[in-house]
């Protein structure tokens, strides 16, 4: 079976949305499906490649859009997908595939279905996050604004249209359902994580903890992008309280992005500066080195539309190396972890719930082999990638019928 999956990005772009989609393309080409990728005009890039191989995996480009009308509100939009649409066309000519496989965002769907009805090819949407949330999370809008009210119509509108869809946790799943999707039609791939690349026995590198302030010191720690809905000025304000208690724990942040500058100011303003160290952005072949360096990780989220209703990726890494995880009780967090068996969840936007639970955790060392245990077996039984891609099984086997199977 050939299928198409039509993509916003991919490698040799870092980000969650690139680790999965190459989770799905090698798991899938273990089950035996041949796959072909196509990004949108986001990947970027130069205008004369239609074709590039990275780490061994092909993926069609589609040039960039850089026309007179791209800045204006919506035509950009349009363009992009008018040139997205025609390379779907291409690669459907070239390769006849099976199913079209549109990922979010509803960009992607959009002409993935047009293509799709004009040539008989079943489309999946697979909604990774919903268009007008991820809007709101980019500051390009506010929630109940016209823009999102158009986009929340768009999105609903893909969804209802396309053959099923897919999306990769159950708080997306019901909300897709309460604006009129049937249930039936949604399956839910969750992200997972490659359970073999984590080692549970690995120890902290001595000379990095030294370079880093780090010795000697029970760290706390966060690694991933610097978002306002990550809550990290929480974590930061929650570091007094833990220190009266705990003066030895000090806080590793590891990555950056649209608050670096501020919560640098914050750590400062709070007279902790020099119990925070920033480590920036690291290499991703790097993380483990940073990871191991940390005694419990944390993942403050605030509770927002988005985070109640998307799964991170995140801390199933840090499950998946048998860590010590304290979140805050988000929709999304708590799909994921259950609160004393493989993570501590505190309320969501309590800075004070939060220290009194990083506190408690720090001074019963007892629980802790359960924990960590309780994680990685979570993880390796139910979120490892092979299990989680396998259940595209069914719905590609329900979509493809035998007729569409002869080419």
């Amino acid at each position: 079976m050939r299928i198409l999956h039509v993509l916003d990005h991919s490698l040799p772009l870092h980000s969650g949305y690139a680790f999965r989609t190459l989770a799905i393309l090698r798991e899938s080409g273990a089950l035996g499906y041949e796959t072909i990728q196509l990004t949108s005009p986001k990947q970027g890039g130069s205008p004369e490649v239609r074709e590039e191989q990275v780490d061994g995996w092909v993926f069609h480009r589609t040039p960039p859009v850089h026309g007179l009308i791209t800045d204006l509100p919506a035509f950009g939009e349009i363009e992009l997908m008018g040139e997205l649409s025609h390379r779907i066309e291409v690669l459907v000519r070239r390769y006849r595939p099976h199913l079209l496989h549109a990922h979010s965002p509803v960009l992607n769907a959009l002409p993935a279905l047009r293509v799709g009805r004009r040539a008989g090819i079943p489309v999946i949407y697979e909604v990774r996050a919903l268009w007008e949330d991820a809007a709101v999370d980019h500051g390009t809008t506010r929630e109940g604004s016209l823009r999102y009210r158009l986009s929340r119509g768009i999105e609903t509108y893909a969804a209802k249209r396309a053959d099923h869809v897919v999306t990769i946790c159950n708080g997306l799943r019901s909300e897709l359902v309460a604006r009129g999707v049937h249930a039936d039609r949604i399956t839910v791939v969750p992200n997972g994580v490659d359970v073999e690349r984590f080692d549970t026995g690995s120890h902290p590198d001595t000379v990095l903890a030294r370079e880093l302030g780090l010795a000697g010191a029970t760290v706390l720690g966060f690694a991933g992008s610097f978002y306002a809905y990550e809550g990290l000025d929480l974590l930061l304000a929650a570091m007094p309280r833990i220190l009266t208690q705990r003066p030895q724990v000090k806080l590793l942040l590891v990555g950056g992005g649209f608050q670096d500058d501020r919560l640098r100011s914050l750590a400062a303003e709070l007279g902790i500066d020099d119990k925070v160290v920033f480590a920036g952005r690291v290499p991703h072949a790097e993380v483990h080195r940073y990871y191991d360096l940390i005694d419990v990780l944390v993942y403050p989220r605030r509770s927002m539309r988005l985070t109640e209703l998307v799964t991170p990726l995140k801390p199933l890494e840090a499950m998946a190396q048998g860590r010590l995880v304290v979140a805050s009780d988000v929709g999304g967090h708590a799909e994921l972890m259950k609160d004393g068996e493989t993570a501590v969840l505190f309320k969501a936007g309590d800075a004070d719930d939060l220290a009194a639970k990083v506190l408690d955790l720090l001074a019963t060392p007892q629980r802790w082999p359960a924990l960590k245990a309780a994680a990685r077996r979570y993880v390796e039984t139910e979120r490892s990638w092979r299990a989680c891609v396998a259940n595209y099984e069914p719905v590609y086997a329900r979509l493809a019928q035998p007729q569409r199977m002869s080419a």
